[in-house]
């Protein structure tokens, strides 16, 4: 599909026609403004037309020589003469050109001063003329410098979006190879047992490996997507662990539309089984709960806990790539929207992440 340019667009690339609706803009508006006081188009036309010359090189060379080329780079002494002398040059001129070529047709009785009492006329010509003179070129000033202001912001704004997009890039490709490692140890262990299950553990993983990849590079996907995901990934539990697993998942979504982050609730639910499920000998259970409105989504997980297992397991787990690759997404995803706690008492862990998706 090609994008169209806009007007704007248009303006914006290209300098040329930018800078001639700017002059022609200016012109309108200070010949409508003259008329308006003067009551006559023809002087006000005539004086403007005659001074646009001077008053374009008055404005380019002020900002795009004197300033960035002696001011900028603290050429002090040769700005300060630079910009005396252009201003005493380009000021007698204007008052020539009126003198010259304006006046002879608005008036007709004056007396014409010769080019050099003009010249030597210093006081008048920078009372009268400079601000004529130089009026278009300071506002060009103004509006260079708001333009370089708003075009600086606007690129740290998209440095800091791609920073973001790149480090999101980077945690959601953390959590490919992070979940894969443990899925094959779990493998591993129903090989040297020679489970039954082990072929039936490769095809789901495969499946599992298969969205993972073609879904977490997209900024958001359909909850509905995510939640297929866990499924996959309970089913692939499921068949580890048997009768001894007793797991629930329960959810309710009010807008099947709603667009999330993805990959934000497997590192949880992957957490619960590895420590919910660590060093048991009797069956443990992990309850998964997700409920989602137009505005809000909630999302609780909760698993047994190891009597026998260090204290501190949750730590460990809080602590470790899956927690804390997610607590950076939801920072980067989620900023200021999302709530996450994790608690832990004698007999379970429960962990429970909410989302503002307004």
């Amino acid at each position: 599909m090609v994008e169209k340019n806009t007007f704007i667009d248009i303006i914006s690339q290209k300098r040329q026609v930018a800078h001639l609706l700017f002059w022609l803009g200016l012109l309108f508006v200070f010949m409508v403004l003259a008329t308006i006081n003067s009551g006559s188009l023809l002087t006000s036309a005539l004086n403007h037309l005659t001074l646009l010359p001077l008053q374009i090189c008055a404005a380019y060379l002020l900002n795009y020589y004197q300033i960035p080329k002696l001011l900028l780079n603290k050429k002090y002494l040769a700005f300060s003469i630079s910009l005396l002398f252009s201003i005493y040059i380009l000021s007698a001129l204007g008052r020539i050109t009126v003198i010259y070529l304006v006046e002879p047709f608005i008036r007709e009785d004056f007396t014409q001063e010769s080019v050099k009492e003009i010249f030597q006329d210093t006081q008048y010509l920078f009372s009268a003329y400079f601000p004529t003179v130089y009026s278009y070129a300071l506002l060009m000033l103004f509006i260079k410098a708001f333009k370089t202001r708003f075009e600086e912001k606007h690129r740290i704004e998209v440095l800091q979006k791609e920073k973001a997009t790149n480090e999101l890039k980077f945690l959601r490709a953390q959590i490919q190879p992070h979940f894969l490692f443990n899925t094959l140890n779990n493998l591993y262990a129903l090989t040297l047992a020679k489970s039954d299950v082990a072929p039936e553990v490769v095809l789901k993983l495969s499946e599992i490996l298969d969205f993972i990849l073609n879904q977490s590079e997209k900024p958001t996907i359909l909850i509905h997507k995510e939640i297929e995901l866990l499924k996959a990934f309970i089913e692939l539990e499921t068949l580890r662990y048997g009768n001894r697993l007793n797991c629930s998942f329960k959810h309710e979504i009010i807008h099947t539309h709603t667009q999330i982050a993805p990959l934000l609730f497997l590192p949880l639910v992957e957490n619960a089984f590895k420590h919910g499920t660590k060093g048991l000998s009797k069956n443990t259970s992990v309850e998964i709960n997700l409920t989602s409105t137009e505005k809000m989504l909630s999302f609780k997980i909760n698993n047994d806990k190891n009597q026998n297992a260090n204290p501190s397991a949750i730590s460990s787990s809080s602590s470790g790539i899956g927690i804390s690759n997610l607590k950076r997404q939801l920072e980067l995803n989620y900023p200021d929207k999302h709530n996450l706690t994790i608690t832990e008492t004698m007999t379970d862990y429960t962990v429970e992440l909410t989302l503002d998706l307004n």
